[in-house]
């Protein structure tokens, strides 16, 4: 009989070859695209406000060479034309620099990686590093690529039901790359890998319902391991999660690429547009944890977003159902859930105002890229910042404080009034009603004492008062908890670090000591984390 420390030792093999551990610092547990950033500002950003906010990672735009498009629409980034990182983001050495900082900050980089296509065939055809092509003739010189590395006869995708034309004929005319070749797969792992070699964590794998599956194995598994110089564990694998848009009755299932790598859950957004919409039923969560019934992939499998760059702007999957900054109220309380509830690995999306849905980042007469300008905490000058805000960001520490911990005390009114707890640390509620308050005396969960609700506030006067809402827990750990229909906000949390009672203070105090504990652990002690965190907390 195989030993419980034996299969425990292969679950975790299993985990770590198939490239879905995002290898977050510490107890970190969300990453934020940081849509159109350019690479100094990431950096920044990661030491004055990632790092110190909790979050774990950042995922960039592309770095590498792309088509100059009259314009400067966003999209001219998902148009490759070299393999060179050279982008409106900034350049080699710029990208280094940034992944560095960010490292050191907690903060883990991951990569926008287009090695579907190349660019559409149009003349001239210039990158932002002055590469030039001659995509008429399929040549694009700085990787090199020529005729033969790409898919034939030429063709347009037209059937989604027929699985072959979806992965290899042309998206939207961009040229389709033959990744069953071998030269190409070259191509393809040795600018994986040299991000690896900057001290990346991860890769965004975009398109990759439009690849095979098997030849997507083949090539991550060229895959450099993560290297330990840059605080990773000993032969760690990189994190790679797959854009496969799936959402039922397709021939492509997203269920063909989960075996060996994650995958980015569509599904998952339009579920909670509708649920925050008011268009289906807050209650019927209750067994979201059940994935086979709601069609979602396993936990550990899943990214999980709100929106995303492609789908806020109307394509992509989802189409009105999404929600995205434009809605601020139900767009919060959706982040609020999908922040709260232990499913998948959440990303937030940050970014920029628009209103032409092709309009690119906010940039200068020659279209070079505007630094975001932060007023009062949040981004101005034509950056949204959804990662800043308050009601987004403490809900990521909420994330972190309360993982691991199952959730208990589920209560709803049967229709779209909901409340649940983590274990003993955390408790939200929501409230969709279009016309009922929620007024309902609930079980938290939580030890008694006074706390703040995160969303409208947080902690101030030396832990004595709530600069927002504040809720009292009695000693049976139920509390009045009301959320307005009419009111900002229609989402209220509590967690065991905003309590503003003296002996809650003392809990926050020796808490705060075992996390800085754990992070120094994992820091110095790379590969014996578990033995030398436990010893730590012990001593305490």
């Amino acid at each position: 009989m195989m030993s419980l420390f034996s299969l425990g030792f292969i679950s975790l093999l299993v985990f770590a070859i198939a490239h879905k551990n995002p290898h977050y610092v510490g107890d970190r547990t969300s990453m934020v695209h940081l849509f159109e950033w350019k690479f100094n500002d990431i950096a920044k950003e990661c030491e004055e406000f990632l790092g110190p906010m909790g979050y774990g990672g950042v995922q960039v735009s592309p770095i590498n060479e792309n088509l100059v498009i009259y314009g400067r629409p966003w999209f001219e980034r998902y148009q490759p034309i070299s393999y060179k990182i050279i982008s409106r983001s900034g350049n080699k050495s710029e990208f280094s620099n940034m992944v560095k900082r960010c490292n050191k900050a907690g903060v883990r980089i991951y990569v926008d990686a287009v090695i579907n296509h190349m660019t559409v065939n149009i003349q001239p055809a210039y990158g932002v590093g002055r590469s030039s092509a001659q995509p008429d003739k399929l040549r694009y010189p700085a990787v090199p690529y020529s005729s033969k590395d790409f898919n034939h006869p030429t063709c347009t995708i037209q059937n989604y039901n027929n699985a072959t034309e979806v992965r290899n004929c042309e998206l939207s005319g961009l040229q389709d790359l033959d990744q069953s070749k071998l030269y190409v797969r070259k191509k393809i792992v040795q600018f994986l890998n040299s991000l690896i070699d900057l001290g990346v964590a991860g890769i965004r794998i975009d398109a990759a319902k439009h690849m095979w599956p098997n030849d997507l194995n083949a090539i991550y598994k060229g895959i450099k391991k993560l290297s330990s110089k840059n605080g990773f564990p000993q032969n760690a694998e990189s994190y790679i999660y797959q854009e496969v848009i799936d959402l039922g009755g397709e021939a492509v299932n997203k269920f063909e690429y989960n075996d060996f790598a994650s995958v980015i859950e569509f599904l998952y957004g339009i579920i909670l547009g509708k649920m925050f919409r008011g268009q289906d039923s807050l209650t019927r969560l209750q067994t979201f944890n059940d994935t086979d019934t709601w069609k979602l992939m396993p936990s550990g499998d899943a990214l999980i977003m709100i929106d995303n760059h492609d789908n806020q702007r109307g394509h992509g999957a989802g189409g009105a159902t999404i929600l995205t900054y434009k809605n601020p109220k139900p767009y919060k309380m959706a982040a609020a859930f999908m922040l709260a509830y232990p499913y998948g690995h959440p990303r937030i999306m940050s970014s920029f105002a628009f209103t032409d849905p092709n309009q690119g980042p906010p940039a200068d007469s020659y279209g070079n890229i505007i630094s975001p300008k932060i007023v009062n905490g949040e981004c101005v000058n034509g950056w949204v910042c959804e990662h800043r805000w308050p009601q987004i960001y403490r809900m990521v520490q909420f994330r972190n404080l309360v993982n691991g911990e199952n959730v208990h005390n589920w209560w709803s009114n049967g229709k779209n009034q909901i409340a649940f707890s983590r274990g003993a640390k955390g408790f939200i509620a929501f409230n969709v009603e279009g016309s009922s308050n929620l007024l309902k005396k609930l079980q938290t969960g939580l030890t008694a004492g006074t706390y703040c609700d995160i969303i409208t506030g947080e902690v101030i006067n030396g832990r004595s008062k709530c600069s927002g809402k504040s809720v009292q827990v009695g000693n049976d750990s139920t509390a009045l908890i009301e959320i307005p229909s009419n009111g900002t906000e229609g989402v209220l949390a509590l967690h065991i670090l905003v309590s503003a009672t003296k002996s809650d203070k003392e809990k926050y105090n020796k808490y705060e000591t075992i996390y800085y504990i754990i992070v120094l652990s994992e820091f110095l002690i790379a590969g014996e984390t578990v033995k030398h965190t436990c010893r730590s907390i012990i001593s305490l």
